[in-house]
């Protein structure tokens, strides 16, 4: 359910424990959660369906790899905690599931970076061979009306 806003529901509820799940598991990550796979994590977003039984947090790490694959092993080892706080923390009556996705933002952002300045590099590598160059043809190819006086063999 899409709301005006992008791709996070318009249910203020929902909105709202998702910010605090946000807040909660990010804070569990920093201080309580100490699996020695847990990489550099950054909790880039959480969304919550409608009915609040399902929430997704997704996540950056930053890192190899074999660092993502790591970090994705101990927030799974680590769900059942951070479930358990999350409950205790927000108070509602039944607490969301959670599941952990990988957010492939930062590397599409790098690939579009990429993508940029290389079209960047082109322009410039055009505008150094047009540099001193002119038109082909007249320098005003269009045609004019006729004065007077001209003749119609031209």
């Amino acid at each position: 359910m899409p709301g005006p806003k992008g791709d996070r529901p318009e249910n203020p509820r929902a909105r709202k424990l998702a910010d605090r799940i946000k807040e909660i598991v990010a804070q569990l990550l920093d201080t309580r959660i100490k699996d020695p796979r847990l990489g550099f994590v950054t909790v880039t977003d959480v969304r919550v369906t409608g009915d609040l039984q399902n929430a997704s947090v997704f996540y950056t790490v930053l890192g190899t790899d074999e660092e993502r694959a790591g970090t994705a092993a101990a927030l799974e080892s680590a769900k059942g905690v951070i479930r358990s706080e999350v409950g205790k923390q927000t108070g509602v009556r039944l607490t969301p599931t959670i599941e952990f996705f990988l957010d492939s933002m930062p590397e599409n952002a790098a690939h579009l970076d990429a993508a940029l300045l290389e079209a960047r590099r082109r322009d410039a590598e055009l505008a150094a061979l047009r540099e001193g160059k002119g038109f082909a043809g007249d320098a005003d190819p269009y045609r004019k009306p006729r004065e007077d006086g001209e003749d119609a063999d031209d």
